[in-house]
């Protein structure tokens, strides 16, 4: 049992459970061996070897990507802050549209990164897996369905990525649409006109949700050519039904070329509301 509902139970008129962090993360299951990424250039650019200039140039071509597609639509690149992200992005999400990336913050972050080790002269390379520190962007999103949220990508191979949502935003939204009165303060519900309908809908959350949300955050990723996206489609259909599971709710699924899978879920128990007291 919950020791903080132990020692305010007298105090608690209602509570609920539900998710507070959901983490999606997201791979190109092709890119995770050295062999086949070798193979994936040399079939569909004609490169051979894949040498750190050819890794550098990608990297560089997402980053140049990110920049003239903010430029054109008017979002903010800003350097990460040093403090609490959530609190730093709150402006942002002002009068935000639905579906709308608000703001995007370059971070230096840990990332597991492809690297070419070998000879320039000999023009003899091999790929492994190294982690670095590297620049990596964080879209937050206005999500029509899920509120806020935030989509990390790593411009460098194998251009891993993360979704991080937050069932709170999710469950605000689905009462607004019924019309349930409530008040909301970070990641807890204070009050609630119908706390059993709330718990009701924190239930009904479903791996079906968490696809249809991945879908709609990996549209922020670099669009590949048609012809990379079907050879790495094609590369993932063995792996489209896989599943996993962790907590209550989990799934796997293959959009485009993208692997998403919800294998990190935080779950501490929004817990409890009073009138006088946040839980």
């Amino acid at each position: 049992m919950n020791s903080f509902y132990e020692h305010h139970k007298d105090s608690i008129h209602w509570h609920y459970r539900c998710f507070d962090r959901i983490l999606l993360n997201g791979l190109i299951q092709p890119f995770q061996q050295p062999e086949r990424v070798v193979g994936f250039f040399n079939t569909y650019r004609q490169l051979y070897p894949v040498t750190r200039y050819t890794l550098r140039d990608i990297a560089d071509e997402f980053q140049r990507w990110v920049t003239e597609r903010a430029e054109k639509r008017n979002i903010p690149i800003v350097e990460a802050p040093k403090g609490r992200r959530d609190e730093f992005v709150d402006p942002y999400f002002e009068r935000a549209k639905p579906d709308a990336i608000v703001v995007i913050l370059k971070a230096r972050e840990p990332a597991r990164i492809m690297t070419a080790i070998g000879d320039k002269v000999a023009n003899r390379w091999h790929l492994q897996f190294a982690q670095r520190w590297v620049i990596q962007y964080n879209f937050y999103i206005n999500d029509r369905n899920w509120g806020r949220m935030f989509v990390r990508v790593c411009p460098y191979l194998p251009f891993s990525a993360r979704i991080c949502l937050n069932q709170h935003h999710w469950l605000a939204n689905r009462m607004r649409k019924q019309g349930i009165g409530f008040k909301q303060t970070a990641n807890a519900f204070l009050k609630c006109a119908v706390p059993e309908r709330l718990q009701e809908l924190a239930n009904s959350l479903t791996p079906r949700d968490l696809v249809t949300c991945g879908q709609s955050g990996w549209r922020t990723s670099r669009p590949s050519s048609p012809q990379e996206n079907a050879s790495m489609r094609a590369a993932s259909t063995g792996c489209s039904s896989r599943k996993s599971s962790t907590a209550t709710t989990s799934s796997s699924v293959v959009m485009r070329h993208w692997i998403i899978s919800a294998n990190a879920c935080s779950m501490p128990i929004g817990q409890s509301a009073s009138q006088t007291r946040s839980p």
